[in-house]
């Protein structure tokens, strides 16, 4: 087996970066914001709405706009908002983000939440948030710009006898255990005093608009930033079954667990029905919305559905796809798409993906197959610099040793532009990269053991670096190839 040329290799490098950096810039805030709604005089107007929701906001009605936003696009989110919205008396807000906007409106209270852990800022900016919120009243607007990353950056626990190291390490142990997202976040909800609905149930009277740059599967919306606007469809029995089947509750402070498993008052499921909580979903992507009107009246009932809201999703994963298609097709290749390991732990996935590749490319010279969603990491040690992406990239690179002779680059990197505790994206990685590696003075398959897969592609080069993006629509993997 002769080994690819550099050349060839460096090709495929070069056009994979391309394509996920193109997809990026395609996914742009204010434009998905002006196809969305649009401030005409005093009036908000709805560009996408359902029939029994209202067309427009008169926001001559309200006497106070309050403004939360929290994520890591809060800081993009917020300024688009502030760009668009017409000035007026008593508008107040608060951002909490990792990255504060250089841009500061003296209206509102900015907070530094920490990422992937809380930190002090985080509790601050709930706590500020929760206050704010009490003054407000029916003659309230209230946007909630919510986006990926705010399950740590904005936290409180429901009960504050529970301390911050505590809930850093509650925060620690769910990252490295292995669950999906959904189960994570079924956890944080019972621990959150904002999550789960619980910021919007802080305002139940005013109007609320919530406006959503999902880092989850759109299936699931509630569980962007844990739900703190949005519906809390799990039980105390969900919360004991996720404990045992992660073998959780020994590994986590016994603060944090008396709090999960006490009984609280969102002990009623929503099962399927027929209208969705979560409101306008653009109807472009043709996704089935979920339904359960019926639980959703019941909830409402029982105060556990905030009243009064509305939301929209401005960008979404989906978006982040077609716009690598879009510029993938535009490079001549051939695009297949295949997201179905979603929430795979990353080594199914890496094998899973290199397969259906080399299935699907045989007919094409030049063929690129995408895949979005996240994948899951179960820590057994400290790890070292590094994230789902590059530890996907190495994994694939692990495989791809055995064939120096194919023209193949797979890239994995997260739209937010942050792998991990990593400063990467993401990485890219080839047939050669363990012999490259090796080269450097590397052993990638301790790499791999000790999740310190970032050193190691710094050293080839093979790092995806875009500082923070301002964006957050979760990960994308793209494999590619030439004859």
């Amino acid at each position: 087996m002769t080994p690819v040329g550099n050349s060839v290799l460096d090709a495929l490098h070069a056009g994979a970066s391309s394509i996920f950096r193109a997809s990026i810039e395609a996914c742009n805030i204010p434009t998905a914001f002006d196809r969305r709604l649009r401030f005409r005089g005093d009036r908000l107007e709805r560009l996408t709405h359902d029939e029994d929701e209202p067309e427009a906001l008169q926001l001559s009605a309200y006497k106070k706009i309050f403004v939360i936003a929290m994520g890591k696009a809060a800081g993009p989110m917020l300024g688009v908002l502030l760009d668009r919205m017409p000035r007026r008396k008593g508008l107040r807000g608060i951002c909490c983000t990792k990255y504060l906007p250089s841009k500061r409106n003296w209206r509102f209270r900015y907070f530094e939440g920490g990422h992937p852990l809380p930190n002090e800022e985080s509790f601050a900016a709930a706590r500020a948030a929760l206050a704010m919120l009490k003054k407000a009243r029916k003659d309230t607007l209230i946007f909630f710009l919510i986006s990926g990353g705010g399950s740590a950056m904005f936290d409180l626990p429901v009960d504050e006898s529970v301390s911050l190291q505590q809930t850093i390490d509650f925060h620690s142990v769910l990252l490295g255990s292995g669950a999906p997202i959904s189960d994570i976040n079924v956890l944080r909800k019972h621990f959150s005093a904002v999550k789960g609905g619980k910021l919007a149930m802080a305002a139940p009277d005013a109007m609320k608009i919530s406006l959503l740059l999902p880092d989850v599967p759109l299936r699931t919306l509630d569980s962007l930033s844990s739900g703190p606007t949005t519906l809390d469809r799990s039980t105390l029995d969900d919360v004991r079954a996720i404990l045992d089947k992660y073998d959780l509750e020994a590994k986590l402070p016994e603060a944090v667990t008396r709090v999960l498993l006490r009984a609280g008052p969102a002990e009623t499921r929503a099962a399927p029905a027929q209208k969705s909580p979560l409101g306008w979903v653009p109807p472009r992507l043709g996704l089935i919305k979920q339904t359960f009107a019926p639980a959703i009246q019941r909830a409402k009932k029982e105060g556990l559905t905030p009243p009064n809201s509305i939301f929209e999703t401005l960008l979404s994963s989906h978006d982040l796809l077609e716009n690598a298609r879009a510029a993938a097709e535009s490079a001549g290749y051939v695009v297949a798409v295949d997201n179905s390991c979603d929430d795979w732990d990353y080594a199914d996935a890496a094998r899973y993906l290199l397969e259906r590749f080399h299935i699907l490319r045989k007919e094409h010279a030049r063929f690129c197959l995408l895949s979005v969603g996240e994948l899951t990491v179960t820590l057994n040690r400290k790890p070292g610099s590094g994230g789902r992406n590059q530890q996907f990239a190495l994994e694939c690179a692990r495989n791809l040793a055995r064939y120096p002779e194919e023209r193949l680059t797979v890239l994995s990197a997260g739209s937010d532009g942050i792998d991990g505790n990593s400063s990467n994206a993401g990485a890219m990685a080839d047939p050669t990269t363990f012999e490259r590696a090796r080269a450097f003075g590397f052993d990638p398959e301790e790499s791999l053991r000790r999740f310190d897969t970032c050193p190691l592609f710094m050293a080839l080069g093979d790092s995806i670096v875009t500082g923070p993006t301002g964006q957050n629509l979760r990960d994308l993997r793209l494999l590619i190839s030439e004859r």
